[in-house]
Formats: C-alpha cells, structure tokens, sequence
C-alpha cells in the first residue's frame, strides 16, 4: 500500500460498507473485461473497485458507457499486469487496459490534500514546463507565470484560480473519496464481497437524483472549472436536481471556463450535445448562465433572439440527435455546429451589403468569423469545420440548381448533410419546401431520371422553384438570390 500516513489522519472518517443485499447492483451488468481487470488486481494483493459515473449508472439501472477502476496498485505495477496496458497522461497518470474496443481505465488512489502554498518554495524552470507536452496533457497548457503551488517533483501543479494543473500525489481509498466531484460519483463497488462502499451518502443521493459537490462548491469549481459544464449535463443527461449550495457558484464562476484548455472543452461540448441529451442541455446551459462562457456568440444570439428560426431550427436538430443517439444512429459533430453557429453566421453575413449575401465568398467569410469566436473556448477539428465549411456553400446550390450542375452537386461528398440542413431550413420557413421535395425525388430517381430532370432544368429560365439564398439569421428574414428581406413563415 502506498498510502500516506498523514493524509490517512486528515480525513478519519470511514466508509458506510452497504452489502450486496442492500443495493442493487449485479455482476451479471458489468462489462467482463472489466472483471477480469478487477479480480486480476485482487488476486494480485492489490486493493480493486469500480468507481465513478458506472456504479452511480448500475444503481440507476442504466446500462453504463464505460468502467473505471479505482486501486491501490500504482500505474507501474498495473502495467507489469496486463500486457494490454498503456499509461497515459500527465495531468491525471492513468493506466488503460485495453480489449479490443472497449478500454478499462484504472487510476490508483489519489492523497486527499496537497502541499499548501508556505511549504517550499520554488521556482519552476523553464525546460520543466516546456516538457509538459500537449500530448501528455490532453490539451491542458501551463504557464510558468501561472503556476504557484506544487511539489519539488512536479507532482502537483495548480494555478492562481485554483485550478489543479497536474496531480500525481498518490494515497489509500479513504483520501481518494475526497478528491472526486459529486457524491454521486463517489461510490466504491468492493469485487472483494460485492459490497459498495459509501463516504459521504452518496448513495441516498443517487436514490434521490440529488447533485451535490463534495466540500466547498466554489473551491472545487476552481479547482476544476469543468466541473460547472458536467453537474449541467448530469443535470440534463440523468434528470438530477443540484441542490442549492452546488448551483449557487456556478453563474459567477462561469468565466473560469476561458481558462480550461479548448481541446477539453471540445470533448466535454461533444459530451453534452451528442450523447443523447442534447436538447435539455443547451436548455440547462442557458439556465446556468454556462451557454455563453462555452459558445460565447451562440449563447448570445439565443438571448438575443429566443423565438427565432433559427433558434427554433436548432432546439429540434438536438431533439432529432437525441432521437437518433437513443436508435443507435451515427451522429456528426459537423452537422452539430452547423445548427449550434447557424443564427451566428446568418448575423455576419448580414455585416456585407445585401446584394454579397448570396456570394460563396461571402458565406464563408461568414462561417469563418464565427467559428473564430467559439474556437477560443472550443477547440474543433479542422475536418469539422471544413465539413461546416461546405455545408454552408452548399445551400445557394441546392436551392438554385442548375442544369448538369445539380448532377454533380449530388457527387458531392457533403451533399447528403448539406442536404439535411436544407430540409432542416425549410422546416422553420427558412428554405423552399418545393426545393426540398425537388432533390428528394432527384436522389430517389434512377441515373436516366436524374439526367432527365437536370437536362429540363436547363430549359428552364431562372433554373429550379426557389432563388432564396443560403441562409436567415434573425426572424427567419430571406437573404441571398433573389432575397427581399421578407419575414420567413412563423
């Protein structure tokens, strides 16, 4: 055992064991890889626990997305274990197992208190942070200016919010409850009797669908800013409540998220939008005064203009994700951010003259502007935004089409998402049904079809039912061909 003996008096206070007749949770619903790891540890002499969201998902009947092992094995000794194993990470040193697909996180127990700011201090050099490489972080980047608490082995780094930078300061399981979020989340499922151990009545909280920080709330917000955005999607994603004392902080804490590594906050956005929950998310975002410190323009243009189109187009793009999520269908962070910076681009595009708004030019320059905004807080991938990018081009095309030219939009690698955030549009009046009904039957038709109905397109002056341009922003207003300003149907 690794544990610190001062850190083991600092937090006395033990466990609640509840045995296996008293909780609900059966091994039959955990992953066998996951067993395999949990008995290989305990028949090794080390000390092995599910832990974290999968034992609260157990308890909950849900069927969990992953399993993570909590132990008293370091990351070192997990390795000689499995063969399969990689240790990763810098900030937090984990071990994955992995099997096949499916990858068993274990993190050895972790000291419950840190070395406080008085104890030793030291100046950090320069060729020490320039070794905290961005692969090793996982996104997360350290200032040198910006660091004032750690050890002389650079296990623990934290910043002048309070956030932690890194935290290899290993303990036993009675200081690792300490350092994890939400009670929820902090219950121990013991493979050595079945047993679920419980620090701080995080199983009554369960039960309740109560969220509720362990310690200060404002302290551990600091610590981790991301805190914030993952009680709002637990919030939505579980239909838990936040008890007062947890959401009190959170509104004026939310700036702190302009400090978390955009790489991380990109993931956690995915996590929020496509997972299922996304409609009460951004619901739950905006209650939290959070939507506006993760999508800055977004959160804007939604209190600028709640009961617009596009906003109104957005809010059922996340219900039909969440819809297609729950039947097992692929879903695309792509076509997610062209609904989420749809109102946002529709405002930039209106900063041209009018009679620009249709250019491609100008729709890109569009798309650009906006996705700069949020690419400060939210780091996404470039083959994303090029995938925005051409979603956006297209719409002057498809609702314009043009002779042979429509043949070869339909060759078009993004067409079919182009295509879906036309019918999208013309949900919300913002596109031509008639056009939508038109590419419809053009994809259904065979290639004869096809080359029959691009050819009478080119008979026909002003080519296709509809010129109405590529997009609207506020209240649905037309803009681009043959747009007049008129308002969209309502």
């Amino acid at each position: 055992m690794n544990s610190n003996p001062a850190s083991r008096e600092a937090t006395p206070r033990l466990a609640r064991i509840i045995p296996r007749d008293s909780h609900p949770i059966s091994r039959s619903r955990i992953s066998p890889d996951a067993l395999r790891v949990l008995y290989r540890l305990r028949e090794s002499g080390f000390q092995a626990f599910l832990v974290g969201g999968c034992v609260r998902d157990l308890m909950l009947g849900i069927e969990p997305k992953d399993f993570d092992v909590a132990t008293d094995a370091l990351p070192e000794q997990v390795a000689k274990l499995f063969r399969n194993c990689r240790l990763v990470g810098r900030r937090f040193r984990l071990a994955h197992v992995f099997f096949g697909r499916e990858i068993i996180e274990v993190a050895t127990f972790r000291a419950s208190s840190a070395p406080s700011q008085a104890e030793e201090p030291v100046e950090i050099a320069e060729d020490l942070i320039d070794d905290l490489e961005p692969s090793d972080t996982a996104g997360d980047t350290v200032d040198a200016h910006d660091i004032h608490d750690f050890d002389e082995n650079l296990e623990r780094l934290v910043d002048d919010s309070g956030r932690i930078l890194r935290d290899n300061v290993y303990g036993n399981i009675d200081d690792d409850v300490w350092r994890r979020d939400f009670t929820c989340n902090a219950l121990y499922y013991n493979i050595a009797d079945f047993s679920v151990w419980d620090y701080c009545d995080g199983f009554e909280d369960v039960q309740a669908r109560r969220l509720r920080l362990i310690g200060d709330p404002e302290t551990r917000y600091r610590e981790d800013p991301v805190r914030m955005l993952r009680a709002a999607r637990f919030e939505a994603k579980l239909d838990f409540e936040i008890e007062p004392a947890t959401a009190e902080p959170i509104g004026p804490l939310a700036a702190l998220l302009a400090g978390v590594p955009a790489a991380r906050l990109f993931d956690e956005t995915l996590k929020l939008f496509l997972t299922g929950h996304g409609a009460r998310s951004i619901e739950t975002l905006s209650k939290r005064g959070l939507l506006t410190a993760l999508l800055p323009n977004v959160g804007d243009f939604i209190e600028r203009y709640p009961d617009s189109p596009p906003v109104r187009m957005l809010l059922q793009a996340l219900a039909n994700t969440d819809a297609r999520v729950r039947a097992d269908k692929p879903v695309t962070p792509g076509f997610l951010f062209a609904v989420l910076l749809y109102g946002p681009i529709g405002l930039e595009i209106e900063k041209a003259p009018r009679e620009q708004w249709h250019d491609i030019g100008t729709i890109l320059d569009a798309v650009d502007r906006a996705v700069t905004v949020i690419h400060r807080r939210v780091a996404v991938h470039r083959r994303f935004i090029l995938g925005l990018r051409d979603m956006f081009a297209l719409q002057p095309r498809l609702e314009s089409p043009r002779g042979r030219r429509a043949l070869r939009t339909m060759e078009h690698p993004r067409f079919r998402a182009a295509f879906d955030l036309l019918q999208l549009r013309s949900q919300f009046g913002m596109a031509d049904t008639a056009m939508v009904e038109w590419w419809a039957r053009m994809q259904s038709a065979n290639p004869e079809q096809r080359a029959a109905m691009a050819e009478s397109l080119g008979r026909v002056s002003g080519a296709g039912p509809a010129r109405s341009g590529a997009t609207r922003s506020r209240g649905g207003r037309r803009r681009g061909r043959g747009g007049r300003g008129r308002r969209g149907s309502e």
